[in-house]
């Protein structure tokens, strides 16, 4: 897995995936939490990455 700009964007249908088989869903949860503290308003990179998953 990747966060370099454009290979996320193509590998994102299998981030869920791979962070659930690797770290749990609990994991998923916490990355999804932490991101919420840090962009409240959602205007860093809306719908990518851990939002998407």
């Amino acid at each position: 897995m990747t966060g370099e700009h454009g290979v996320g964007v193509q590998k994102i249908s299998l981030l869920k995936v791979q962070l659930i088989s690797h770290a749990g869903k609990e994991a998923l949860r916490l990355m999804k939490e932490i991101r919420r503290l840090f962009d409240r308003k959602r205007i860093m990179s809306p719908g990518k990455y851990v939002e998407a998953a």
